[in-house]
This record gives C-alpha cells, sequence and structure tokens, in this order.
C-alpha cells in the first residue's frame, strides 16, 4: 500500500530520521514507537502531506500521491479536530460529510460507536474519550483503506480499547492498512518500527 525509500526529515535544526525506508501492506499495521520527540508524529504527517521531507520518496501503490491523501487515507491526529461549540451531531455530520460518507455508514458509525446518547450535547462538554469516539467516526462512516492514527487509544478506557480494537482488525481483515503512532500496545497484531533506533 505504501512504499517509503530513505526519508530523511529535521525540524529547524534538529535531525529527527535519516534514510528511513519501509513498506506497508494490505492488511498490516505499523506502528511507531520511540521516544517523545523522536518524531513519530511528523513520521505520519510527512506521509499524509503535512510535512515535505528534506529527501526520499513515499510511493502509494497503483495511485499518486495527491490523489491516495485526499481520498484513500484517514488522518486521526493527537488533537481530536473536532470544533467545541457544535453539538456532536452537527460535529459528526459535517465531518463524515468531510470525508464523503452516506447516510447509511453515518448511522453504522454512531451504532458501532455508540455515539447516539451524546449526539444532542456540545462537543466541548464530552469527556476526552467520548470526543475520541467522534472523531473516529469518520473512519467508521466513510471507508478509506489506509488509517494513520496518532495515539489513537491515549483518551480511551479499556473497554473502549478492545472495542477500538476489533474496528482496526475488521478494517486490516478487508485488506485495510494501519499506521499509528503509540505508546501503548496497538490491540491488533502489528509490525514495530522504532523511529529513534536508527538516528
Amino acid at each position: 500500500m505504501i512504499s517509503v525509500s530513505a526519508l530523511t526529515v529535521s525540524r529547524g535544526e534538529r535531525l529527527l530520521f535519516r534514510d528511513l525506508s519501509f513498506t506497508l501492506a494490505s492488511g498490516e499495521a505499523l506502528a511507531l514507537t520511540g521516544a517523545n520527540g523522536a518524531g513519530k508524529t511528523t513520521l505520519l504527517r510527512t506521509l499524509a502531506g503535512f510535512v515535505r521531507p528534506d529527501a526520499g520518496t513515499v510511493v502509494f501503490a497503483t495511485v499518486e500521491p495527491a490523489g491516495a491523501r485526499a481520498n484513500h487515507i484517514h488522518w486521526l491526529g493527537h488533537l481530536d479536530g473536532l470544533k467545541g461549540a457544535r453539538r456532536a451531531r452537527e460535529e459528526l455530520m459535517f465531518q463524515a460529510r468531510w470525508a464523503g460518507a452516506d447516510a447509511d455508514g453515518t448511522a453504522a458509525a454512531v451504532d458501532v460507536l455508540a455515539l447516539e446518547p451524546m449526539l444532542d450535547l456540545e462537543v466541548r462538554k464530552l469527556s476526552a474519550g467520548q470526543r475520541r469516539r467522534l472523531a473516529f467516526a469518520r473512519l467508521i462512516a466513510a471507508p478509506r483503506p489506509i488509517w494513520m492514527l496518532d495515539e489513537p487509544f491515549a483518551p480511551l478506557d479499556a473497554r473502549w480499547r478492545a472495542a477500538l480494537g476489533l474496528l482496526m482488525q475488521a478494517h486490516l481483515d478487508k485488506g485495510g492498512g494501519i499506521i499509528a503512532a503509540v505508546h501503548d500496545p496497538l490491540q491488533v497484531p502489528a509490525r514495530t518500527l522504532d523511529i529513534g533506533a536508527g538516528r
């Protein structure tokens, strides 16, 4: 799904990683590990097209990078990217429409993530775990083959970590791929890439 070759990225004067190469195959999860500041989030942002690398290439199978980033990737950052003043229902509909979801997909996300009880609340009144589930809804509502996740489980309790782990496994079983920056276990079998190891 993705082939990364000789990727070098720095932030200001600080080199984060040099000549980093790896692949992501269909049905595979890749866990990015390393100390705080090692460059896990920056690598995800580089793959998603938000950061320009100093050198190296990112190739998406059968799709040009711009098309892949627009239509084949779901990005879920460490911050949820939700507007606090909106009601959860309005935010869900906005996020789902933006991602290309239809009514059936949105309804499925509400059901799977048990969002109905919170939909009439303002987003700012939701707990961190509830906001994470709301942000995750677009991944279910509008399926895309590649999920890029930054600390996806951080605010979730054990029940919802397990539940999202099942959703991730279902995504992999359908041939999707996941790249996730993590400190905690990913909840699905995953290959590990230690970002700081080769610096």
